[in-house]
């Protein structure tokens, strides 16, 4: 059961980071393009309004918005989900699986969880890297050889991002790190936890729990950079 509610949490918080918070700062329109269509492999905007930058037209109601979307997804896990999925039905786009298409728009960077101080580059770049071949994982699933390629390249990705993590824990002198250390455990234990779903997806072909899985672990990436991010300052 605990699973199954971290994993609504998470992907909720996934819908309030990845398609929410570039609302607030580039409107509707963009940002819900990868949330249409019912070929999977095609992205046709269906929202058609609002394409102007809420930052643009006010930016103080705009700031306030995020704040109370972060708030209230903070109070009740899974109304930013909700939230989305209504709007999707009003759209008669019913028919759109989210948790596959956050892991297509999963690859962008998170701008709020990016760290500017430079002895952090390499860390933002791993992340990067490593969300960018996660969110390939749907176009490639029908393509053996390519899926097999992608599944490699994540594996060389997590090592490097947990290798560059290691390395900026044993560097700096964080006043506590027990967050830091916290975080990386969760993300170790997601990367488990995605190379099971893949072994099970190999004998049954389950498409649902590889995307959950994935989308979990580039979640826990993104969580890396964010508790860096705050420890840093």
């Amino acid at each position: 059961m605990e699973d199954r509610t971290d994993d609504a949490s998470v992907a909720s918080f996934q819908t309030l980071y990845t398609v929410m918070y570039p609302v607030f700062k580039e409107g509707f329109c963009s940002e819900f393009e990868g949330l249409a269509g019912n070929d999977r492999r095609t992205k046709p905007s269906f929202v058609t309004s609002l394409h102007s930058s809420l930052e643009d037209v006010n930016p103080s109601a705009a700031q306030t918005l995020r704040a109370a979307f972060i708030k209230a997804e903070e109070g009740s896990p899974g109304l930013t989900q909700d939230i989305v999925l209504k709007i999707l039905e009003k759209k008669q786009k019913s028919d759109v699986n989210l948790t596959e298409s956050l892991l297509r728009m999963s690859g962008e960077n998170v701008e709020e969880f990016l760290i500017e101080a430079s002895d952090f580059k390499e860390l933002n770049l791993k992340v990067r890297e490593l969300k960018q071949h996660l969110s390939k994982i749907p176009d490639l699933m029908d393509l053996k050889a390519y899926f097999l390629q992608v599944i490699k390249d994540v594996a060389g990705c997590i090592k490097e991002l947990l290798d560059t993590v290691t390395a900026i824990l044993k560097k700096y002198k964080f006043s506590d790190d027990r967050p830091l250390q916290q975080q990386k455990r969760e993300f170790v234990r997601c990367a488990k936890r995605f190379s099971e779903c893949l072994k099970v997806y190999f004998r049954d072909g389950n498409l649902t729990s590889v995307f959950v899985s994935t989308n979990q672990l580039a979640h826990r990436a993104n969580m890396l950079l964010k508790v860096f991010k705050n420890a840093s300052r």
